[in-house]
């Protein structure tokens, strides 16, 4: 059984992640099988939209946390080859079809696509906080939501499908029946504008995305560094442990009020 899945439905590419007895959290085989199946989509000259799913009850759980304590290596194994899902270089329409769980990494999946459809069950979290030295300080910046929305996020709280539909992070509620219907529906209406005018807006559109300034990214640099580095393990550990995660915090007590500096850009 593959654990990415693809049909294709004329000019529309399905791809369906296919770990359900894992929630589809993203292991070395995942991550190396989007990004061939990414790049397959990219030079493809007869597929034009995607849309992006999961099976089972989880979109993308994110990094699996077993196989990220069994190497050693907090964040996963990256694959062999350039993801342009993932790096910005894949020109074509994405639409999420988001089935159940998106957290962590699997939110991020969905953050990266252009249009989202998902269940009212859907359950969004963004788990970087939960994970790293650095909360998840870009992703309510790139949503353009207000302020105390992204602090939300970034902190690690959970979000309903139904919340984020009202914040306008979701432009489509329907039931698990419809989900893909709707994503369809999506998908046949950018193939029915003129061909330049969708590749041309999807290009504009993604440009004109709220950036974190070369100034912040450099400050996010410095947090990352920002405390124990013990922590990023032991928080895997006793996420699959199912116990409490034991935090150092910092290596010296003291580095907790010696903050970096924002250095504003030239």
């Amino acid at each position: 059984m593959a654990v990415v899945e693809t049909e294709r439905n004329g000019q529309v590419l399905i791809v369906r992640m296919n770990r359900p007895e894992r929630l589809n959290a993203l292991n070395a085989e995942m991550r190396q099988m989007l990004a061939e199946t990414w790049t397959e989509f990219r030079h493809s000259k007869e597929l034009e939209v995607a849309v992006f799913t999961g099976t089972g009850r989880g979109f993308c759980a994110g990094e699996d946390m077993k196989e990220s304590l069994a190497t050693g290596k907090p964040g996963g194994t990256r694959p062999t080859l350039p993801d342009p899902f993932m790096d910005g270089t894949l020109e074509k329409p994405v639409i999420a079809a988001v089935n159940g769980f998106a957290m962590g990494g699997g939110f991020m999946l969905v953050e990266r696509t252009d249009l989202r459809v998902a269940v009212p069950e859907a359950v969004f979290e963004v788990s970087e906080a939960k994970r790293w030295l650095l909360g998840g300080y870009n992703h309510g910046h790139l949503a353009n939501v207000p302020y105390p929305i992204a602090m939300e996020m970034a902190l690690g709280f959970r979000f309903t499908a139904e919340r984020f539909y009202q914040v306008g992070f979701l432009n489509r509620l329907a039931p698990l029946a419809e989900l893909i219907p709707a994503a369809m529906a999506m998908a046949e209406h950018l193939l029915s504008l003129p061909p330049a005018s969708r590749v041309n807006t999807v290009h504009m559109m993604r440009r004109m995305r709220p950036e974190p300034s070369p100034s912040h990214k450099a400050l996010a640099a410095k947090l990352h560094d920002h405390g124990d580095k013990n922590d990023l393990m032991e928080s895997r550990a006793a996420f699959s442990e199912k116990r409490k995660p034991n935090f150092k915090g910092w290596l010296d007590p003291e580095d907790r009020y010696r903050m970096p500096k924002l250095e504003e850009s030239k």
